[in-house]
């Protein structure tokens, strides 16, 4: 596999979409040999496909890469089929799921991408649809959506955009609490906790983490207190997780 798991698609409101991780784009870029890049934008509800897909061809093009939208294309299955690689906007998971199940892209999907190799980069709702289930989002449900498996790449649980923090005059449940909530249902299912500026990154059959501003990834697991991994530590036993 060759798939990159960000949290966010900015650093900050200043930076282009995904130009904090072009240290590790580019590597994969040049591993995977992808010229073709298919825009996968169905998490979008707020603003138009066609210009957040010119605001990543502008970001793509230090790259030498062209990115086609799937929205632009006739059959997204052929355009799954034809491509050497995917960008997975963020946005809502839900009504993400909901499009790639009810368009049937599912399964060419994870063939493309772990039978042949091809690249796969996404960001928020784009790294939650990797997972094996959506149901650690931080998304609301706003379409009739009972389907909650995914593309199923990682064998853990994502939560992107993880805040370890309380807010002053919030009386509901902190991130800590919702993930100890969901292990309580789910014990034997792990949770990846993942901050603003950090990456996932699956290369062949290893997982590494990846950080631009220091802050470690947080695991969640039932009955432990979770443990935090930062970018030099060895987190491939994630893995195996199952197996």
């Amino acid at each position: 596999m060759n798939v990159l798991l960000f949290s966010n698609g900015k650093a900050n409101p200043d930076q282009a979409l995904l130009e904090y991780g072009s240290d590790w784009i580019a590597p994969a870029i040049k591993k995977t040999d992808a010229k073709r890049l298919l825009f996968i934008p169905y998490a979008m509800l707020r603003g138009e496909y066609d210009d957040r897909l010119k605001l990543l061809q502008k970001e793509f093009d230090r790259y030498g890469v062209s990115i086609s939208g799937i929205h632009q294309h006739d059959d997204p299955v052929i355009a799954i089929e034809e491509a050497d690689g995917y960008i997975v906007s963020g946005g809502n998971t839900w009504v993400l799921n909901k499009q790639l199940h009810d368009l049937g892209l599912v399964r060419p999907l994870r063939k493309a991408i772990l039978s042949e190799d091809k690249l796969y980069i996404g960001w928020s709702a784009g790294t939650n649809i990797a997972c094996p289930t959506i149901r650690t989002t931080n998304d609301m449900p706003i379409v009739s959506a009972s389907i909650l498996t995914a593309l199923n790449l990682v064998p853990f649980q994502i939560n992107p955009h993880y805040v370890d923090a309380t807010i002053s005059g919030h009386m509901g449940e902190s991130r800590d609490e919702r993930i100890e909530e969901f292990l309580i249902q789910n014990p034997y299912e792990l949770v990846v906790g993942i901050c603003e500026g950090t990456m996932l990154q699956v290369s062949g059959d290893t997982l590494t983490y990846h950080s631009s501003n220091g802050s470690p990834m947080k695991l969640f697991q039932s009955d432990k207190t979770p443990s935090l991994f930062n970018t030099e530590d060895d987190i491939n036993h994630l893995m195996s997780v199952g197996c």
